[in-house]
């Protein structure tokens, strides 16, 4: 289903809901209004045959006695006692459904004697209900929703009568089945016209999203990601989202690049590998017997296979790292006895190019992390260091410690990095054209510092350069400790000024 007939149709069952809970609770309360509408007016009709009674009792003029004879028997019939007719005149007036009683049915208006045998029966019944619950009326049919209600009235001479009076509930209002009937005639045009305006509202509010599905279909066949969504003017849900969307095609303009970047260069990476490893088996093959030459091209071979392994374990840490895969080994770590120990790598490596290492400083400090990696972490940055200064240079080792922070540098006065290359070291294959320029013994793959920066923000922390073109670089790597520092051996100082090598 699409949106737009998913929108429509949500509003139209809404609305049909909406509708028929209002029509719903418009009959209940025309319902009930109704009955106290009804209830009112036979209220006030009793209430006037009270009066008329009353004052026709003043006059001394309101029952009459009659005997009736029987010629045909020697009995006389029962009393019947009645109105007089002066005052059933006046009741008949009043109208509507009217009862008096006393001892006997003294009076019936012409309306409720028009009544069937059973709603009268039911008026009866209402009238025995309404005795038993003191309620001042009681719903009854008559012929139709009804109300009826019972006053007393004693006359001068003592006697008791009971009016009963009655009234329909479509006699003083509209009636609610009436209202229920109207309802349901022009709820259909309501819900049809309510639906046709659901399905052009959601035509309109999805015509943007449409264009900007269609922009995004021609932009995302990978040739297009300079191109960028138009932003959608008058909605600023939609405004928001070109421009979330615009920031990931720029981002995904990136990566592309980065992928494109990458790949050329791991081409580039494994080609002379390649090329060298199949010249050396070929130079093998055609070795003369008995000669050095093969043996020379196989560890040539074996050498190049190094640098390929290498290579493959670089780019599969890497790969790991972007899926989340690779766990660190997390344990408290001692940085204090982890900086000596690379330095006294970073002694026998600089000896060997004729360059002074010392380290001045090493705080006591523990952190959270992974003893293996933090070693690689450092170890990257110091062959780094002494592989990119000249002869004569000098390497320089720190570690400090704060109550929240421990910060290892490495500081070095080899040849520096350009300012415009500065903010790209950390990509993956990404070298100067100063580094790449250097002798193939130095050449690196370019995933070192990528491999580093993982690490450091692995451990929760960050790595930071700064460089100067022929003025030497300085990398601080920076992480959180788990607990305070104690004193600083600054007073344990390593400087081993190491000579250059002859030549």
């Amino acid at each position: 289903m699409s949106l737009r007939r998913w929108l429509a149709t949500r509003f139209s069952l809404l609305l049909l809901g909406a509708l028929v809970v209002f029509v719903l609770a418009l009959y209940l309360a025309r319902l009930a209004g109704a009955y106290r509408e009804a209830e009112r007016v036979a209220q006030e009709r009793a209430r006037l045959v009270q009066l008329i009674l009353r004052r026709t009792a003043d006059a001394g003029a309101l029952i009459i006695v009659r005997e009736r004879a029987d010629t045909s028997s020697s009995q006389t019939t029962p009393r019947r006692v009645q109105l007089e007719p002066r005052v059933r005149e006046l009741l008949n007036v009043v109208g509507g459904y009217l009862w008096v009683l006393g001892d006997t049915v003294l009076f019936v208006s012409a309306d409720a004697r028009q009544l069937g045998d059973t709603v009268t029966s039911g008026v009866q019944a209402a009238l025995v209900r309404l005795r038993l619950s003191g309620a001042p009326s009681e719903r009854v049919s008559l012929r139709g929703s009804g109300i009826v209600v019972e006053r007393q009235e004693t006359l001068p001479n003592g006697q008791l009568l009971r009016v009963v009076a009655a009234a329909r509930t479509s006699d003083v209002s509209l009636s609610p089945v009436e209202l229920l009937g109207t309802a349901l005639v022009v709820l259909p045009f309501i819900f049809a016209l309510g639906t046709g305006g659901a399905f052009l509202i959601a035509r309109t509010a999805t015509e943007p999203l449409e264009r900007i599905t269609k922009e995004v279909i021609e932009i995302s066949d990978g040739r297009s990601l300079h191109r960028r969504l138009h932003p959608e003017e008058g909605s600023e849900e939609l405004s928001r989202l070109t421009a979330q969307l615009n920031e990931m095609i720029g981002r995904l303009e990136m990566s592309f690049a980065a992928l494109r970047r990458f790949t050329a260069d791991a081409s580039h990476e494994l080609k002379m590998p390649l090329a060298v490893l199949r010249a050396d088996v070929e130079r093998a093959m055609h070795a003369t017997p008995g000669g050095t030459e093969q043996l020379v091209a196989l560890e040539e071979a074996l050498h190049e296979t190094t640098r390929m392994a290498d290579l493959v374990d670089s780019l599969l840490t890497l790969a790991r790292a972007d899926e989340g895969r690779f766990d660190l080994l997390r344990e408290p770590v001692e940085l204090e006895p982890l900086a000596r120990d690379v330095f006294e790598t970073a002694l026998i490596l600089g000896e060997d190019a004729g360059l002074t290492v010392t380290m001045p400083r090493a705080d006591v400090c523990v952190v959270d992390g992974d003893r293996t990696r933090l070693r690689q972490l450092f170890l990257n940055l110091i062959t780094n260091a002494i592989k990119y200064t000249p002869r004569g240079g000098e390497v320089e080792l720190q570690l400090a410690a704060t109550e929240t922070d421990a910060t290892f540098t490495v500081r070095d006065t080899g040849i520096g990095i350009a300012a415009v290359d500065l903010p790209n070291i950390f990509d993956r294959f990404y070298r100067a054209d100063r580094v790449r320029s250097r002798q193939g013994e130095r050449a690196g793959f370019g995933l070192g510092l990528s491999i580093s920066q993982w690490i450091a923000q692995a451990h929760g922390g960050s790595l930071d350069v700064q460089s100067r073109l022929h003025r030497g670089s300085t990398f601080t790597v920076t992480l959180p400790v788990v607990g305070a520092p104690r004193a600083s051996q600054a007073g344990q100082v390593d400087r081993r000024p190491v000579q250059p090598a002859a030549t």
